[in-house]
């Protein structure tokens, strides 16, 4: 019986560390892959194509199969994150209080669609299906923080904030 051995971490940096604990922690099982997938999205910002392919590897998954977990779930990103982000509510509650102006006075100021990040690098635009908040409609995530009942003003005058100073 052949033993399996575990590919060398792309690098050096502890973060692979981190990756490498959560497919041990599970025993390089396949059933690991989209958890692994969130522990390199938490500690790098997205997903690459080496890190997919590293993990594809790792737990003895076809990368087709990583690709697919990677582009079916919202949640994952193949592309690096603006330093600052701001994710508008499109669920129905939130619809139904308004969020679809917020979204586009949103695009509208900053020349991009949802899903984008600015040219800078600055500012990503995104949105999701329901935060849960609903009792709080329209609601944002302005880097992470909860704003309920927001209005397009609001969020002009935040990514306002967000806008480099030079």
């Amino acid at each position: 019986m052949a033993v399996y051995q575990i590919p060398p971490l792309p690098s050096e940096d502890k973060r692979w560390r981190i990756v490498n604990g959560t497919m041990r922690r599970h025993g390089y099982s396949r059933n690991a892959l989209i958890e692994t997938l969130h522990t390199v999205q938490s500690s790098f910002g997205f997903l690459d194509r080496d890190s997919i392919q590293f993990v594809a590897q790792s737990l003895r998954v076809p990368l087709s199969q990583a690709y697919g977990v990677v582009t079916f779930y919202h949640f994952f990103s193949m592309k690096p994150p603006g330093r600052h982000t701001c994710t508008i509510c499109t669920g129905t509650a939130c619809y139904i209080k308004g969020a679809e102006k917020v979204v586009a006075a949103a695009e509208k100021h900053l020349h991009i669609k949802t899903g984008e990040t600015t040219p800078d690098g600055n500012i990503s635009l995104m949105t999701v299906r329901c935060v849960g908040a609903c009792s709080c409609a329209p609601v944002a995530l302005m880097d992470g923080d909860q704003v309920g009942q927001i209005q397009a003003a609001q969020v002009i005058k935040q990514l306002q904030g967000w806008a480099p100073h030079e």
